[in-house]
């Protein structure tokens, strides 16, 4: 096998992200001397993805091999959500008001326009860069870019389906949405640390996010305790009979969809991201945590639920960061510049909305993760703002499922046209 990392086995991977996370929240602890400078301006969590990137690109590890990505995200991720949601406060989810939704749409919409003007722009100076004819067009190969950038895996694969790019190549198309998607979100980690700088400039009108954090801790405070071992297995008896449940019922919803409605299993259909088992299972997942919410298992928060589900969110950041590899970033210069164009329009669009409607940084953050990333890492960006904000983060990636499909054939057929196709 070409480019075998020098560790295969998980145990071994796993270990070494943990020994990254290890290092990373030690050093972050230090009050004196050179990791308070360090850390003034770069993130713990931007070094919490960077640090397993470069353990990819110096092929320590790789994520083609490993399974912990899968696992991290199939099993850690949804118990995450579970008891990052359990002592959520509703009402107060919703009073974050319309701002959250429109900055999702915004960035939906720098996603659709984004593609065609970057074909457009492109083409000025290097058309053969756009070009392509029949299955090999470029602009069809994008298509699934856009799938990806709007809604998730399944309407990526939906949009492969659809314009029938050549699958030769499509591996390129699947670079280019790993770099630029990767190098994105460590811009959006890095701007968390300045995010109250950022605030300021935007005149961000914070009130509802502030008081949703505020319930939470109050709450929190209220019933902390010292967690007994009783509490800790409750703790994760609930987390993982939820994602036990969320699977159980994915598989089956995803099954039944796909058996009884066409319009689901023709991977071409703009409905197929219903099929989807990821979809179901964060959706699930989710809806567990706000039930329990309306229970007395929220009294668990008082022994450490949000922290344990803070654990797990890290060492989904670390598996996301093991999927970067620096090294290619210049394999294709031609495509990944096309896609960072487009990045490019997708971010200035929710900067200059921001700026208008005076929407806080984590409103773009998570707007933009929840279209760019989707539920993998849009929970993740909305908890490393506050462990109470995941929710929100969960609830727009999945809305980015169910729109992904619709905004990316709009896109495409923007991309045809701008291709001169």
């Amino acid at each position: 096998m070409e480019n075998q990392p020098l560790f295969t086995n998980d145990a071994i991977v796993f270990g070494l992200l943990m020994l990254a996370l290890g290092f990373v929240f030690y050093t972050e602890s230090k009050k004196t001397g050179f990791w308070p400078v360090f850390y003034k301006y770069i993130p713990g969590l931007l070094m919490c993805y960077l640090i397993p990137a470069i353990f990819n690109s110096v092929g320590l590890i790789s994520a083609d091999v490993s399974k912990t990505y899968f696992i991290a995200s199939r099993y850690l991720l949804p118990a995450s959500l579970v008891l990052l949601t359990i002592s959520i406060d509703l009402k107060a989810v919703f009073n974050l008001g319309w701002r959250a939704l429109v900055m999702f749409f915004t960035g939906t919409i720098g996603i659709v326009i984004g593609g065609p003007i970057a074909i457009l722009i492109i083409s000025t100076f290097s058309p053969e860069t756009v070009g392509g004819a029949g299955f090999d067009a470029v602009w069809r190969g994008l298509a699934t870019l856009a799938g990806s950038w709007i809604g998730g895996g399944a309407n990526q694969a939906a949009m492969l389906e659809i314009y029938e790019y050549n699958q030769e190549l499509y591996g390129g198309m699947v670079l280019v949405d790993i770099v630029v998607a990767n190098i994105w979100m460590a811009i959006i980690l890095l701007g968390i640390g300045k995010r109250k700088k950022i605030d300021n400039w935007l005149k961000a009108d914070n009130t509802a996010i502030n008081e949703l954090q505020q319930k939470v801790q109050s709450f929190s405070e209220k019933i902390s305790k010292i967690p007994t071992l009783t509490d800790l297995m409750l703790i994760l008896m609930f987390a993982f009979v939820a994602v036990g449940l969320a699977h159980f019922g994915s598989e089956k919803i995803s099954t039944f969809l796909n058996e009884n409605f066409e319009a689901v299993s023709d991977p071409k259909s703009a409905l197929s991201s219903f099929g989807s088992n990821f979809f179901w299972l964060i959706s699930i997942a989710t809806f567990i945590g706000i039930l329990l919410s309306f229970t007395k298992a929220k009294n668990l928060e008082g022994a450490g639920a949000s922290k344990i589900g803070s654990v797990f969110i890290y060492i989904l950041v670390a598996t996301i960061g093991m999927k970067m590899d620096l090294g290619k970033i210049f394999e294709n210069p031609g495509l990944i510049l096309i896609g960072l164009v487009w990045m490019a329009i997708h971010a200035g669009l929710l900067i200059v909305v921001a700026k208008l409607i005076k929407a806080p940084y984590f409103f773009l953050a998570v707007g933009s993760q929840a279209n760019v990333g989707g539920a993998a890492s849009a929970p993740v960006v909305a908890a490393a703002f506050h462990p109470s904000l995941a929710t929100v983060g969960a609830l727009l990636a999945v809305f980015g499922y169910v729109v992904g499909t619709y905004g990316a054939i709009l896109c495409t057929e923007l991309m045809k046209i701008a291709s001169g196709a």
